[in-house]
């Protein structure tokens, strides 16, 4: 049991990783315009988090399946934990990374380590998403906020009323994002171990059936949470504030476009609805929320007319994306060297 639970740590500690850098950016902009505690938006964001790792988190675990199969339990702990030390680095150097261009490099620096093949169809639709769900959120910010400002000007609701709503409105599309970001981005936490799973079915009453796979998940939606608790509000002042000063009609319209790609990438229920009618549908794969903040972000300054915005900012966060994938490969493909030849761990 014990070795059990020093391979799965590699993915705790990834899961906290993720929360520290990622899963903050739902309540970033939330807590950086004083709208929202940073207590409340993580107690809501960790609750909501879990719920989507476990009720929805299957669906872009089978596209990371496909890039790369990790048999062994070993192996998945060594990818897991490469990707991990990947996050943190770049955490600490204050850039928001995508945790999912993390345990991507690391796959790959695993499959060149195990002579397999990587599945390129798969991998590109994964490099399709990361370019594609910037654009895409960026979009439905300047949509949404368009919307937003009409509204507003057109209604005669009082400032204080407006202040009362805005909050509620960030709690509610916060909760939105949460759930979505547990649905899509806990295959990068816990993806590479499904294949490796040490957990049994658990079936209580006739009612209740927890798969192996749910409960994989479950640990680490509370990994996510625990990053978030302690080591996430640095993330969301870079997010919220150093790229473009938002107001909290703004951040409620970061949070619910960023939060609609994320839902968008992870809903098997509407990809179904739409394949079903013969229209196109996106492909289930993990995204990044850092990029899907920031491309909100950028919405909102293209909607403003372009002003105000700290490019010096973005080029830091782009180098960040860029160097991700690569540095995790690298760090991947090192570690498993050392499990398989120091420690003497099957790994293949």
């Amino acid at each position: 049991m014990l070795k059990i639970l020093f391979f799965l740590s590699s993915g705790l500690f990834l899961g906290w990783s993720l929360g520290a850098n990622d899963a903050a950016n739902i309540f970033g902009t939330a807590v950086s315009t004083n709208m929202i505690r940073f207590k409340t938006a993580a107690i809501v964001c960790s609750i909501f988090i879990i719920l989507g790792a476990v009720i929805s988190g299957s669906g872009t675990s089978h596209t990371l399946g496909e890039l790369g199969s990790i048999n062994k339990l070993a192996g998945a702990f060594t990818v897991a934990f490469g990707s991990a030390i990947t996050v943190m680095w770049m955490t600490k150097l204050g850039l928001p990374v995508s945790t999912s261009q993390a345990i991507v490099g690391a796959i790959i620096g695993w499959n060149v380590f195990s002579g397999n093949p990587t599945d390129m169809n798969s991998l590109y639709k994964i490099f399709g998403s990361w370019i594609f769900s910037p654009i895409l959120s960026a979009a439905f910010a300047i949509i949404l906020f368009i919307i937003v400002k009409r509204i507003v000007e057109h209604s005669k609701i009082h400032l204080i009323r407006l202040d009362a709503l805005t909050r509620k409105g960030l709690l509610i599309v916060g909760a939105f994002g949460a759930y979505s970001l547990g649905a899509n981005n806990i295959a990068n936490v816990m993806g590479v171990f499904i294949n490796s799973s040490p957990f049994n079915s658990i079936q209580i009453g006739r009612v209740f059936h927890i798969t192996s796979i749910q409960q994989l998940f479950l640990l680490g939606g509370i990994a996510i949470a625990t990053g978030v608790f302690t080591y996430s509000k640095g993330v969301m002042m870079t997010v919220g504030s150093d790229i473009f000063k938002l107001s909290p009609i703004t951040a409620f319209v970061v949070v619910l476009a960023s939060s609609s790609v994320l839902f968008i990438f992870a809903s098997q229920t509407l990809k179904t609805f739409l394949e079903s009618f013969g229209l196109p549908s996106f492909p289930l794969v993990p995204v990044s929320s850092s990029q899907a903040v920031v491309g909100a972000v950028m919405g909102i300054c293209i909607a403003k007319g372009g002003k105000n915005i700290h490019l010096q900012v973005i080029g830091k966060i782009c180098i960040g994306w860029l160097a991700t994938p690569v540095v995790s490969a690298i760090i991947s493909y090192i570690t498993l060297f050392f499990m398989q030849n120091v420690f003497m761990q099957d790994i293949l």
